[in-house]
């Protein structure tokens, strides 16, 4: 939903009533990930996407007559090879799409998570989109970090139907929270951990993942730009003043000037990389990159680790790393010569191929040609 927010507040501050159509699930080759979503204005508008135009008209249908009699509806879209012209994905896909109709009146607290998403501050909406007692439908809580105490007056979190379902889907959201993924939960229909008949949807919108930037040079304006364009929020450190200035990083978020192992054991020790944050280091100048990855190949948790230079650069960087009393578990960890083998060669398509890297490492993709592989076109997180 974070796509369309901003449409759907503006018609929620009005008082207008929106359909809402949001990906709960996908199998196969669905082409939009779980948490998209389509609007249905009041005026008749259509705003976002959940198939990338395979289904967009079936979905705004029912979103008009979910506006109407106000029961949301799941609803699950997909075609066989005999009728992929019909209503439905031609890619073979599928989709479930809870549909629910949204105002001041069926969502109070919306503003307080837009609120939430805005700051940055991390929170998840669950939603029941099957039960068996088709009062629970529809029904939600907002969900927390578990220390935030909500000092800021926000609006009371809703509740699923029971106490017990509120505690289990409480507890495994916070958990889906803190590693920043969106997923459908199933349990018994009073919140059984082993049963089914139950199944909630949450969205978990946790800050943007950081991408760090070592280096301050013009292969880290490119990388600064497509990072920001895969939604990393961009850090570019550099300890050289002359060059980590804000002018010459315009897609960054910030620009840091000060030594980048200082500077990333300051973040670490602040609690600001978790999981998710990839680190770039392009000086492929030793007495800067050698320090900062003994510094990030050494954190438990960290996404990427890749570091740019030529075959003999980092046969020189291995050796001085390994003398700084790295092991060979921990300098496996680093993607050198970074990126993937594209046959890049400006700044601008290096970038593509580190940012090809990150996204296969994230998704387990092989970064083969398509044309060349069988299988799924999607995969799932490893």
């Amino acid at each position: 939903m974070r796509d369309v927010l901003g449409e759907l507040m503006d018609w929620w501050r009005a008082g207008e009533t929106v359909g809402v159509g949001t990906v709960v699930a996908t199998f196969r080759s669905a082409p939009r990930p779980a948490g998209a979503s389509m609007l249905v204005g009041p005026g008749g508008e259509a705003v976002g996407s959940v198939s990338g135009g395979c289904v967009e008209g079936a979905v705004y249908e029912l979103g008009q007559e979910v506006v109407a009699d106000g029961t949301p509806v799941l609803q699950r879209y997909g075609v066989s090879d005999d009728d992929a012209f019909a209503v439905g994905l031609t890619c073979g896909g599928i989709l479930d799409v809870f549909v629910e109709k949204v105002s001041q009146e069926t969502f109070p607290g919306l503003g307080d998570v837009a609120a939430d998403v805005e700051a940055g501050r991390p929170v998840a909406v669950a939603t029941v989109i099957e039960h068996p007692d088709p009062a629970w439908l529809g029904r939600r809580i907002v969900v927390r970090p578990e220390d935030d105490e909500r000092s800021d007056g926000a609006a009371a979190p809703g509740s699923l139907g029971s106490p017990r379902a509120d505690a289990a889907v409480t507890d495994d959201a916070r958990g889906l929270l803190a590693a920043g993924r969106t997923e459908t939960l199933t349990y018994g229909p009073d919140g059984e951990r082993r049963g089914e008949g139950m199944r909630v949807f949450v969205s978990a919108f946790a800050p943007r993942p950081r991408m760090l930037v070592f280096g301050a040079i013009d292969f880290a304006a490119a990388v600064a730009h497509v990072g920001s364009f895969l939604g990393y929020r961009v850090t570019v450190c550099d300890a050289r003043p002359v060059f980590a200035t804000a002018s010459r990083f315009p897609a960054a978020d910030e620009v840091v000037v000060e030594w980048p192992h200082r500077y990333l054991e300051g973040e670490v020790e602040a609690g600001a990389v978790d999981a998710r944050t990839v680190v770039c280091v392009l000086t492929h100048d030793p007495k800067f990159d050698v320090p900062v990855l003994e510094v990030a190949l050494r954190l438990p948790e960290v996404a990427y680790v890749g570091a740019m230079g030529s075959r003999r650069t980092h046969e020189d960087r291995l050796e001085r790393l390994r003398e700084a009393g790295m092991t060979e578990a921990e300098l496996a960890r680093l993607s050198s010569p970074i990126g993937l083998d594209l046959g890049a060669r400006t700044p601008e398509e290096t970038a593509v191929s580190i940012a090809a890297e990150i996204v296969a490492l994230q998704w387990g993709g092989g970064g083969s040609r398509l044309q060349d592989v069988g299988g799924p076109i999607h995969h799932h997180a490893t």
